[in-house]
């Protein structure tokens, strides 16, 4: 009797125990992965939502990450965009990344998925990278300030976006060509890499002045 290769396993290895057809899983390093970047977006949310009510409740208290004119996070806190929803954004912060820390320890745990929970996560980060690259404009080129804890969210939800949608592209979730497919495979790595790596020169760049001891 043959076994088809989603009831051995799947590309991760995993022994199947009974899920539905078609529910697939991930590798533990994916896994990991996933745990370790939503809980740093839940601890950057967490921090930044517990100096947002001492803000509220104190409007001279100064966070710890203010360190200098331009690492301020008291500019950012205060600032419209820090509500983009009509409530603070860290809030929402603390549902997405817990959400997202749930599905990392469930797939720790051996859990699998249907196809539409998957396209539901890649839309979930989708709109994750989509606000915080907006962010990221609003700081840099509106606000003029850094705020470390958002900088930290920042990079933890590029990482999961990209590597949301490798895992979504690996399972046929999401089509591509297969050379495509390949090439996303093998340098998986590169599309995190440069995107943050992007930032970070944007960020050089916009404060050189500061960064080397010049002036405005």
């Amino acid at each position: 009797m043959t076994t088809s290769a989603l009831d051995r396993s799947d590309t991760d290895g995993a022994e199947r125990d009974g899920p539905a057809p078609g529910a697939v899983g991930g590798s533990r390093a994916f896994a990991w992965m996933l745990v370790i970047t939503s809980a740093a977006g839940v601890l950057a949310s967490w921090v930044i939502t517990l100096d947002k009510f001492k803000l509220l409740e104190d409007p001279n208290f100064v966070p710890g990450c203010s360190l200098n004119p331009i690492v301020s996070c008291g500019n950012i806190m205060s600032s419209p965009q820090a509500k983009a929803f009509g409530f603070p954004n860290p809030m929402l912060g603390l549902v997405c990344y817990g959400v997202i820390l749930a599905v990392g320890t469930g797939l720790l745990a051996g859990a699998r998925f249907r196809r539409w929970y998957w396209l539901g996560m890649e839309a979930g980060c989708l709109f994750g990278v989509g606000f915080v690259s907006w962010l990221q404009y609003q700081s840099l080129y509106v606000i003029g300030s850094l705020c470390l804890w958002c900088c930290l969210a920042w990079v933890a939800t590029i990482v999961m976006f990209w590597y949301v949608t490798v895992q979504n592209i690996r399972h046929g979730f999401i089509p591509a060509p297969a050379g495509l497919k390949r090439a996303l495979l093998e340098f998986h790595w590169v599309l995190p890499v440069l995107h943050v790596g992007i930032i970070g020169m944007l960020i050089l760049t916009k404060w050189w002045w500061f960064w080397t001891g010049g002036t405005a």
